[in-house]
């Protein structure tokens, strides 16, 4: 049975071609490790450069779960850059081989961690803008396409993802590792479970670092396609503490279309730069609202922010949301728009 399902297995793989190399997964020598047990589980390492699609991962994992024989839940893969930690494409490069402390000091390696895929930052410099509001909705999106997806809000001083998810509930500890809470098929983990909901978190910045690093290490995310970060906003100690921890594939920069909330998030995407972090693009947020009586359009904040910002940190405009009153009540409720 076991030869039977390894051929199935390797034919499965053969049929997917990456289109960046005009070959198949295969014979591009994509397919590491593979394992196929006589129980139906697989488990193989995936060789995913930061060029060729993600989409790959998951065309992968559906044509071996549909071979007759495969256990649903038992398909393994484990997704590695072979180039190692990504590498900013543009901006300053950093000073030396790893990120720096505010000192000029050479910070922790950060650790691949490849059992939660890649890791996006979502981020902003300022707050207000919306930055949860896209995470969340961002990870949901990406949960209904199908991808293993984990959100951690490292927003410790004022956590909104339980409130995005209509989830207050406690999590439990088993065998020492803390299970993340489930929320629209999206694994999450927030300081917000775990202390009471309107309890102030009065804590330093050693603390909150070493809150993020057991959030990292010690919750059992499983395996992961991507791995989103909820950061707060600035330049402070949870994005050092991310960079020092993990290798992070990419950053996403939230701002509206203020000239003051660009201004901070300029600063936010620099900094992410200087620790060689890649920005994958900026999502606008808050960008006009359209009067449903009458269809005129009313910029609240300005226009073109969030282009201008893209052009000037040398990324593409992702999105360009609108201000719309239905957003923040689904949120408050729990239910982000893609759910709703």
């Amino acid at each position: 049975m076991t030869d039977s399902l390894g051929a199935a297995v390797g034919a499965a793989l053969t049929r997917i071609r990456n289109p960046r190399l005009d070959n198949d997964l295969l014979s591009a020598g994509m397919i590491r490790d593979l394992e196929v047990a006589p129980d139906g589980k697989v488990s193989f390492t995936f060789l995913l450069s930061r060029d060729d699609p993600a989409t790959l991962v998951r065309e992968a994992r559906n044509a071996i779960k549909a071979i007759p024989g495969i256990q649903q839940d038992g398909v393994k893969i484990t997704v590695v850059d072979p180039a190692g930690p990504p590498k900013a494409t543009h901006g300053p490069p950093a000073q030396g081989p790893g990120p720096q402390s505010a000192g000029g000091i050479p910070a922790p390696t950060p650790s691949e961690m490849p059992r939660l895929g890649r890791v996006i930052a979502v981020s902003s410099g300022k707050g207000g803008v919306g930055k949860s509001t896209v995470a969340a909705n961002l990870a949901i999106a990406l949960a209904k396409e199908g991808y293993r997806v984990g959100l951690m809000d490292a927003d410790i001083y004022g956590p909104n993802i339980p409130r995005m998810f209509g989830n207050f509930d406690k999590p439990v500890v088993i065998g020492g590792r803390i299970r993340p809470l489930d929320g629209h098929g999206v694994k999450l983990m927030s300081i917000g479970f775990l202390v009471e909901r309107d309890a102030p978190a009065i804590w330093r910045g050693p603390i909150i670092m070493k809150v993020i690093q057991q959030f990292l290490r010690d919750v059992d995310w499983g395996d992961l396609d991507y791995f989103l970060v909820d950061m707060p906003p600035g330049t402070g100690d949870a994005q050092l503490s991310l960079v020092q921890s993990v290798a992070v594939s990419g950053a996403v920069i939230v701002t509206t279309p203020q000239e003051m909330a660009v201004g901070d998030a300029l600063k936010g995407a620099k900094m992410f730069e200087r620790v060689n972090v890649p920005v994958l693009g900026i999502v606008e947020n808050m960008a006009a609202f359209t009067d449903p009586s009458s269809g005129a359009r009313v910029a609240f904040f300005g226009e073109g922010g969030g282009q201008r910002l893209a052009d000037e940190v040398g990324v593409p405009l992702l999105g360009s949301v609108p201000l719309q009153p239905g957003l923040a009540a689904q949120a408050d409720a729990g239910t982000p728009i893609v759910v709703a």
